[in-house]
């Protein structure tokens, strides 16, 4: 365990950074009939990362827009959608604010508080880096992965369907990957 104060993030810079959701993406993987894995995606509403000089002090708030899931299944999407899963119609978004930042064995990791169908829990994502750059147009751009896995049933996500051959239709555990990227604000 590493007891690390500050970081250093080469291209890292202080400012307020905003998402740019043409160019980031919320995934989930679940496990299906205990045999595979249903993947799916959210559209990010919104994602702010105040940025002060220190990275292990940035906070975080990010929206996504639940009634935008798609697993390439309708009707699975609209029971995603339905009082069973998430309850789009009472919650239309999923919410993340950041409580802190840290570095445990050289893994930078973000702790916050994850809301879903109106239930608050924390969570810690393994936050990656892809880099910093400069765009044609002059913006100075940062991109990074964060994951997560999460127990939907501690969220209020109880929906299951026994199977015939023992065992149920959903999972219980949900990996969530934000893959991101966002623009520093100009002053």
């Amino acid at each position: 365990m590493t007891d690390t104060t500050t970081i250093d993030v080469p291209g890292y810079k202080a400012g307020t950074w905003v998402l740019d959701p043409a160019h980031s993406e919320v995934t989930f993987s679940v496990r299906h009939m205990m045999i595979s894995k249903v993947r799916g995606t959210f559209g990010m509403k919104s994602a702010t990362l105040i940025a002060p000089e220190n990275p292990l002090e940035a906070q975080v708030e990010a929206s996504v827009d639940v009634t935008s899931v798609d697993t390439k299944d309708e009707g699975r999407d609209n029971h995603l959608r339905s009082a069973d899963f998430f309850d789009v119609e009472n919650h239309p978004t999923m919410e993340f604010r950041s409580t802190g930042a840290r570095i445990v064995d050289g893994d930078f990791l973000v702790d916050g508080d994850l809301t879903i169908r109106g239930v608050t829990k924390p969570v810690t994502f393994e936050f990656e880096f892809g880099g910093f750059g400069t765009d044609p147009w002059g913006n100075y751009k940062a991109g990074a992965t964060a994951k997560t896995v999460v127990n939907r049933e501690d969220f209020g996500l109880t929906w299951n369907a026994a199977l015939e051959t023992g065992g149920v239709l959903v999972g219980k555990d949900v990996t969530i990957t934000l893959d991101l990227q966002g623009a520093l604000q100009q002053d």
